[in-house]
């Protein structure tokens, strides 16, 4: 699935072209896009309205439009947008025609992926409210702020870090690579994690995710730019998608977990295992 970087990536390529040009004709071919809301309200809502800014909040895109008009498009597994693609793309399903001979199509094979539109910035928010927590890579991202949000928690570290509520915008590969910079076990209950653990959490969670937007996205299966090319991440991964193969950091071989029903990746001398806890607390 995209995640944070593939997302703003996404963004970064689409907003000069997006930005200022008009919805000349919007056509939704498949109805689950816009679930619960009927296709053609949608195309009517969107129907000659200028995007006036193409933002982004942890990995939904924010098409800002005219008259106060929102649009959330989230990608999910295997959503692309491609900017004039030659001929049709397979797997398309809904085609924005932005004028001067430009249009804009979204493809997805497996058909996960969402658009919503809002009337006004206020039902937006509402909306987002209920699903994503604190954006990484901003000021409110702190270890107090994960401190307060791990309390108590026994989930796994791993489960935790990827709950959208939150943090916004971390998937499986950020979890991973994060979770090994930081040296903790995915498997370690979120409450149990030291404020030195929290900090370490926080900037590994930073570093990868502003080093997954320089390489431009990771590509594994399904994730492209706007012209169909791929992403670089995927070459500079430390433990995600390496079972079997020599950690870089001690030449342990990394493992392959399950966590939450996701597969995980780990290094266990790098990321030592938790100690279970027997009857009455102790170890």
């Amino acid at each position: 699935m995209p995640e944070l970087p593939e997302v703003e990536t996404v963004r970064r390529q689409l907003a000069p072209r997006l930005e200022g040009a008009e919805l000349r004709d919007v056509r939704i071919h498949d109805p689950r896009w816009t679930r619960p809301q009927p296709p053609g309200v949608v195309e009517a809502g969107l129907l000659g309205r200028r995007v006036e800014r193409l933002g982004r909040r942890g990995k939904y895109l924010i098409w800002e439009l005219s008259d106060e008009g929102q649009l959330l498009v989230h990608l999910r597994m295997t959503g692309a947008l491609l900017y004039d693609p030659v001929g049709e793309p397979p797997h398309a399903r809904v085609h924005f025609d932005l004028g001067d001979r430009h249009r804009l199509v979204y493809v997805d094979a497996r058909r996960f992926g969402t658009g919503h539109f809002f009337e006004d910035p206020a039902a937006r928010d509402r909306y987002l409210a209920q699903r994503i927590g604190v954006e990484p890579l901003t000021p409110e991202f702190t270890v107090e702020y994960l401190r307060r949000a791990a309390r108590g928690r026994r989930a796994p570290a791993k489960a935790f870090v990827l709950d959208q509520r939150n943090i916004a915008g971390v998937g499986n590969i950020y979890a991973d690579e994060a979770l090994h910079r930081a040296g903790i076990h995915p498997l370690r209950p979120a409450g149990r994690l030291t404020g030195a653990q929290l900090g370490r959490l926080r900037d590994a969670i930073e570093v990868v995710l502003l080093a997954g937007i320089d390489a431009k996205g990771a590509t594994i299966d399904d994730f492209r730019h706007l012209d169909g090319s791929w992403g670089s991440f995927q070459d500079q991964f430390l433990v995600h998608r390496r079972q079997g193969e020599p950690c870089p950091t001690c030449g342990t071989p990394v493992r392959k977990l399950v966590v939450g029903g996701r597969g995980t990746y780990v290094c266990e001398r790098c990321q030592p295992r938790p100690r279970a806890r027997r009857a009455g607390g102790r170890a």
